[in-house]
């Protein structure tokens, strides 16, 4: 067609840009620098626990992302990209997955999420079809950072209740991003730290193509969001008063050898360390002992050996005791936190509300059975509790009961445990935890970032306390005021603030999912639409 006045042919209608010539980039060059971008994320988080190296991880990822083209093969480059990512990611990140239960196990585990983040990989390229995204590559690190987010969410809940470990936001406990808990919990600093590090992969994609602009402003909004955490204003100070807790790590006879191996001889060595903490409090005293999940390694209520501990110790420290049992019932058991106070015995039992799949419960026993004789090792499994953790301990010194949130081992990787523990009048966080099976690797300090990351996020102080270590005191602002070792007999004596007020993240968590969900769901079926409709074209 020509035009009636010029006889020229029209501009052809403008097109999105090819970041990267996919075929330029060999196949085996983006999966290793997939590969590079896991084992580099990894690094970020403890025992490395360099925070920084998290965001240059992902951005790796994003920039091998970024290589993949836009032709209607992206989806499925991008989402194998991602699987090698997983793998080189959750492999040593899981390692102690394999120290507890084997190799298959923890191979297992990290194959499954890795997949997931092969989901993220499609979803991403998906919502890059999208014509409008496709012709603006600067909101790009946008969308990787709300599908990504999103993608944690899913597996976070899904299957079999989710499995939140190793999301990007607990690599930030120690970073300027974590303080953004406080506003938006887990899901804003994952957020974040994706952006972050979606904006330095553009940087570096435009320069390798030698378009100058671009890079000098995505460094200056990376460090921008990077930096923003500084500005939240996150609170420490008491606001009901404070409370004053013993905390005992008991120890087991020889790592491995869980907390049941030595019937009543945990239970014991946490007898002896709150015999010594007591002694420690002197004439200030204590408020309250915590003692770890699974520290009573006989159900109390039911044992007189174990009745008699428990009287020993609560007698010797003179106040209520806070400590971890297992209960069994018809057809399956709880792992509770059990209230002991010295004049009325048991007063409130919380038991856990989230088991884990595989490891205390099967889910589809049936089937499961078939391919591994390792589901005989759960032979009873664990029932899940129906009650938020919020346990009322009356403090004589306090005239009043102060509201405490046990939040039992795997549970602080959930978001909504310790939110809706503070929304039901929670002044302190408690994270009993058992950490005897997985020897001298990461998992308790991984565990500890989490506590750290909830301490910002509800705005409370927190005690991790494991019969084994790694155990500590936390307090609002995420920072560690005294830890203990690994497979030591060690007690903390700490006086925190209680705090009553409601942070952000507690009170619009549960919309900040919702909103992530639904704009990620958003994205990849315009962008999908978007790809389909071209196709139609070209036929």
């Amino acid at each position: 067609m020509v035009t009636a006045r010029t006889g020229r042919r029209p501009a052809p209608a403008p097109t999105a840009p090819e970041p990267t010539d996919v075929r330029r980039v060999p196949g085996f060059l983006l999966a290793s620098l997939a590969a590079l971008g896991g084992w580099v994320t990894n690094l970020g988080f403890p025992d490395t626990d360099v925070w920084w190296l998290a965001i240059v991880g992902v951005a790796l990822l994003a920039v091998a992302f970024h290589a993949t083209g836009t032709d209607g093969r992206i989806a499925w480059r991008s989402a194998g990209l991602g699987f090698v990512w997983g793998l080189a990611f959750f492999l040593p990140h899981l390692v102690w997955a394999d120290v507890s239960v084997g190799a298959l196990p923890w191979v297992a585990l990290s194959i499954a999420q890795a997949g997931m983040v092969a989901l993220a990989g499609a979803a991403f390229a998906w919502a890059r079809r999208a014509p409008w995204l496709a012709r603006r590559e600067w909101l790009q690190p946008v969308v990787l950072a709300v599908v990504w987010t999103a993608v944690e969410l899913l597996r976070s809940h899904y299957p079999f209740g989710g499995f939140p470990w190793g999301r990007i936001a607990f690599s930030q406990a120690g970073s300027p991003l974590g303080r953004l808990a406080w506003l938006g919990g887990a899901p804003l600093v994952s957020a974040a730290t994706v952006l972050v590090a979606g904006l330095l992969a553009f940087g570096v994609v435009r320069l390798v193509q030698l378009r100058l602009t671009g890079p000098a402003g995505a460094v200056i909004v990376a460090a921008a969001v990077a930096a923003s955490g500084m500005f939240v204003p996150v609170a420490t100070r008491a606001e009901a008063g404070t409370l004053r807790v013993g905390a005992v790590q008991g120890n087991v006879a020889e790592p491995g050898s869980g907390s049941f191996g030595h019937q009543l001889e945990v239970t014991g060595n946490h007898v002896d360390g709150t015999r010594a903490v007591a002694e420690r409090a002197g004439e200030g005293g204590l408020d309250l002992v915590v003692w770890p999940e699974n520290a009573s390694d006989v159900d109390p209520r039911v044992n007189a050996q174990g009745h008699a501990l428990i009287e020993q110790a609560v007698g010797a420290a003179g106040v209520p005791l806070l400590f971890g049992t297992q209960e069994y019932v018809e057809g399956g058991r709880y792992n509770q936190a059990v209230l002991w106070t010295p004049d009325a015995g048991i007063t409130h039992v919380y038991a856990k509300q989230v088991p884990a799949a595989f490891a205390e419960y099967i889910p589809w026993r049936g089937l499961f059975e078939k391919l591994s004789d390792k589901v005989a090792l759960v032979q009873s499994d664990m029932l899940p509790g129906t009650e938020v953790g919020a346990v009322p301990v009356p403090v004589e010194r306090l005239g009043r009961d102060v509201v405490v949130a046990p939040i039992i081992c795997f549970e602080v990787a959930y978001d909504q445990i310790a939110r809706g523990s503070v929304r039901a009048g929670a002044e302190l966080l408690l994270v009993p935890t058992n950490n005897s099976n997985f020897g001298y690797t990461a998992e308790s300090t991984q565990q500890l970032a989490m506590t750290r990351l909830r301490a910002i996020e509800t705005g409370r102080a927190a005690v991790q306390i494991s019969t084994v270590g790694v155990s500590a005191v936390v307090d609002p602002a995420g920072r560690v005021l005294e830890r203990t070792g690994l497979f030591t007999a060690e007690q903390l004596l700490a006086e925190l603030p209680l705090r009553t007020s409601s942070t952000p993240a507690v009170v619009l968590g549960g919309w900040i999912e919702l909103a992530v969900a639904l704009g990620a769901s958003l994205l990849v079926g315009v962008g999908i639409v978007s790809g389909a409709r071209s196709r139609s074209r070209r036929k």
